[in-house]
């Protein structure tokens, strides 16, 4: 055995397969206790007192007095330490607004603690988020509460070694949490940690990835959401405990947990690394929805309901397991095998310990080794190959 997988072996890791073809150990598990906002010792602070904002550096000097929640927290994040190659801290302690085509931007090694509210406004474009980090490594955010229109409630872009504790966003429009790659396709986004994220009333996605290898999250709960609850796309080595979604993508294509655009694909396989520990769906559009060449998933459990487009849709997929260990469906769509002419059709796909009520499961065209078993149905049709 090699040093590095001796390590991950003593350390209780699993070794994971990189879209490089190297192991690397998964994302950092969740701590079992988070910390009490503000609590701990830091580095900088931005403090609300009436209507003024004042920031200071750990050792008291003040670098900002104003009303400009944005200004005052953007300037508690520019008095660390220039240059480090270690976190520091900033709290914010206070609520206020910010607009929503600017940014708190995230260098490297930086840490935001938020106690409070950042309340966003007005209208903007492009990739503005009042959490904002690019290019960086060594970024987190322990707790956040958003409410109101970003374009953005997170934004990250090309970023390595990323934790995001508690996040709660009731926003009114824009998309929840997006970490991608897409300043730089040839370098993947590594090594994300998401605790638990909270989004209701996004007119997007609640959480979305593009291009990330390695991530480890909690629970996405989504409330009310025009688009998906967790989306990942062109993600490997992926380890998501539960998906809880309601109302998610009602009227639309979207559903609570979608695959896309070659999520887990590595390399030219599909070895098994996404792994999803359950996927609660209630009305929407699909529960599950695995497109466009993507695969190399396991779903432990599964509970959907009265969705409004089919409950489970596995599209051009390889290698998927559906309620690996447990799962039922309660009227809403069909479960569905379906492929597109453009792309290989599905193969490997495992369909098992469903109980299906008043709904139907139907497999058109015939896949490559496709397996339903310890199927029970209630009320429902099955047409498979």
């Amino acid at each position: 055995m090699g040093r590095r997988a001796a390590l991950l072996a003593a350390a209780g890791a699993t070794a994971l397969l990189t879209a490089a073809g190297t192991l690397t150990a998964p994302a950092t598990a969740a701590p079992t206790r988070a910390a009490a906002c503000g609590e701990g010792p830091h580095h900088a602070e931005a403090a609300q007192s009436g209507g003024t904002w004042t920031a200071r550096r750990g050792n008291g000097t003040v670098v900002y007095t104003g009303t400009d929640m944005r200004a005052a927290v953007q300037a508690a994040v520019n008095s660390l330490t220039p240059g480090r190659t270690a976190k520091e801290r900033v709290v914010v302690r206070g609520s206020g607004s910010i607009p929503a085509n600017s940014r708190i931007s995230l260098p490297s090694h930086t840490v935001l603690d938020v106690c409070g509210t950042i309340d966003v406004t007005g209208s903007g474009s492009g990739d503005q988020a009042p959490v904002y980090s690019r290019g960086t490594r060594d970024v987190e955010v322990q707790n956040l509460r958003l409410t109101g229109t970003p374009l953005y409630g997170i934004f990250l872009r090309n970023v390595q070694n990323v934790v995001l504790g508690q996040i709660d966003m009731r926003l009114s429009r824009g998309l929840g949490v997006r970490i991608d790659n897409r300043g730089d396709t040839s370098q993947w986004t590594r090594n994300v940690r998401i605790d638990n994220v909270h989004v209701s009333g996004a007119s997007s996605h609640a959480v979305e990835t593009y291009g990330v290898d390695g991530i480890t999250i909690g629970t996405v709960t989504a409330r009310n959401v025009g688009e998906s609850g967790l989306l990942l796309n062109q993600t490997v080595n992926a380890s998501v405990t539960k998906v809880d979604a309601e109302n998610a993508g009602t009227g639309t294509g979207y559903a609570a947990f979608r695959m896309a655009n070659r999520n887990g694909r590595i390399g030219n396989g599909y070895p098994t690394n996404i792994r999803v520990g359950e996927v609660i769906a209630r009305g929407g559009g699909r529960g599950v929805f695995c497109v466009s060449e993507s695969g190399g998933a396991t779903i432990d459990r599964v509970t959907l309901s009265g969705t409004g487009n089919n409950s489970v849709l596995i599209e051009n997929c390889y290698n998927v397991s559906l309620a690996a260990r447990s799962g039922t469906i309660t009227g809403g769509g069909e479960l569905r095998l379906a492929a597109r002419s453009e792309f290989p059709n599905n193969k490997d796909i495992t369909v098992q310990n469903l109980t299906v009520t008043n709904s139907a499961i139907r497999e058109s065209p015939c896949g490559e080794n496709t397996t339903f078993r310890n199927i029970t149905r209630v009320n429902s049709s099955q047409s498979v190959c």
